[in-house]
């Protein structure tokens, strides 16, 4: 795939860019392992102070950044702002709480094992390669490499090809920070480079955010390699709705769980299971609210929902939505294609979803929802956990009890009670089953990347 920006909006390139050659990734591969050597020894106060200046020029670079977020996908400027501002405050948490995640700690009675003293210490791994998409072309890398350098590692970043102009400036936001030059740079390489940068003995692991298919091939290829991954691969949201819930919230909060982002969210809320005391009131909320989206060119700061980022993901909803509805689905609100240039589609509510459908299975990544009408909890949960996915979740109840019936049995790495699944830095973020493997965020995800190492003295 080529390196260029294409604006999804209009359909025209606005840049291209030449993919490094082999001696400069190289170049770039020695510069971490050199960067490494003297990260490894400063201290977390050096790199605290480091990271928040991070923070400071992604506050700084905002509308610029928001610009060409959205220039480069097509997410609303509204949203592409907060995007920027969201990794400031990743930044700024990880320079305040590395060092305590990461404090070693003493075995409360070393006689038990025959020593003086015994406990463990996190050290840093070395090299990691992140490989992430073009969905949240800030936000994605930030949440590793916020905590990858904070731990003492260096990054290398082969970003999607649709978005250079982020993955040059996370080239050398770092080194503009005060980290030691090489601490983070971004590879312009397509995907077909991304096998032999892997399997270089200097880079130690790996995390990747997209799709299963991309997952298993990076996760077979470290496996041979016996080093670590993270995956954060695709999602098939349940969004239950039972009857003791609040219509109108939850009515609400679908429409944004749905359609942020244009729809394009591995988190986003996918599949909507409502219970049938109260499926018919919800549906025509949700649906009343999804055709007030306003759809249009995504700078303009009154847009809800801007195009898809890329023109084989809009053809791919529209066989999708074509697929269900040639098999019997009914479409509620949009379905088709706007008489706009770029590649847009209309936010869509589709009802009648049946196993027969590719939308039964397969994971919408852009502004379609299913609606699904269940007569009990128990039909709801199995519907729910139904999917290979298992990323988040969201459950709407009034019924602490129930509540908790749902919590124990759904089959994913989050729940979200009365609200909608959102990635905060305090708390761990991550996928089951087909949804990936590790975890991102808070301390679970500072301590994917070190090795956790027992000290033992006689």
């Amino acid at each position: 795939m080529a390196i260029a920006i294409t604006n999804p909006a209009t359909g025209e390139v606005v840049e291209t860019f030449a993919p490094h050659d082999d001696a400069e990734v190289e170049r770039r591969i020695a510069a971490a392992q050199s960067a490494f050597e003297v990260l490894k020894g400063t201290t977390f106060a050096q790199r605290a102070e480091w990271m928040r200046r991070v923070a400071d020029l992604l506050e700084a670079d905002v509308e610029l950044l928001a610009r060409n977020i959205t220039i480069e996908m097509g997410r609303p400027i509204k949203q592409a702002r907060a995007e920027v501002l969201k990794c400031a405050k990743g930044a700024r948490f990880y320079a305040e709480h590395a060092e305590a995640f990461l404090a070693p700690e003493q075995l409360g009675d070393p006689s038990k094992v025959g020593a003086s003293r015994a406990g463990t210490r996190w050290d840093p791994l070395g090299i990691v390669l992140a490989v992430m998409p073009w969905n949240y072309p800030l936000w994605q890398v930030l949440r590793f490499a916020a905590p990858a350098l904070m731990a003492g590692n260096v990054g290398l970043l082969k970003h999607a090809s649709n978005v250079p102009w982020s993955a040059l400036y996370l080239d050398t936001l770092f080194e503009r920070a005060g980290f030691p030059a090489g601490a983070f740079h971004t590879l312009l390489i397509p995907a077909s480079g991304v096998e032999r940068v892997l399997r270089d003995p200097r880079v130690k692991a790996a995390t990747l955010t997209g799709s299963e298919p991309a997952g298993r091939s990076l996760g077979s290829i470290a496996g041979s390699e016996v080093k670590h991954v993270v995956l954060e691969l695709g999602g098939s949201d349940p969004f239950i709705v039972m009857p003791s819930a609040d219509l109108e919230q939850a009515s609400t909060v679908a429409v944004t769980a749905r359609n942020q982002n244009n729809g394009q969210s591995c988190i986003a809320a996918k599949r909507f299971i409502v219970h049938a005391d109260v499926y018919d009131e919800f549906l025509r909320l949700f649906s009343q609210k999804v055709a007030a989206l306003k759809v249009g060119d995504p700078l303009d700061e009154s847009v809800d929902v801007g195009p898809v980022a890329t023109k084989s993901g809009r053809d791919e909803l529209v066989e999708q939505i074509q697929d269900a509805v040639a098999k019997g689905a009914e479409v509620v609100v949009g379905g088709g294609v706007p008489d706009l240039p770029g590649w847009f589609i209309e936010p869509t509510v589709l009802t009648g979803i049946t196993p027969q459908m590719r939308l039964f299975a397969e994971e919408a990544f852009g502004p379609v929802a299913s609606v699904y009408r269940v007569e009990s909890r128990e039909e709801a949960l199995a519907l729910a956990n139904g999917t290979t996915f298992g990323l988040s979740s969201a459950v709407w109840s009034a019924d602490e009890a129930e509540q908790d019936w749902f919590i124990e049995r759904l089959e994913a790495g989050g729940v979200f009670v009365n609200g909608m699944t959102i990635s905060y830095p305090e708390l761990p973020f991550g996928g089951i089953k087909d949804s990936g493997v590790g975890r991102e965020l808070a301390a679970a995800g500072i301590r994917e990347f070190v090795n956790l190492k027992t000290v033992w003295r006689a």
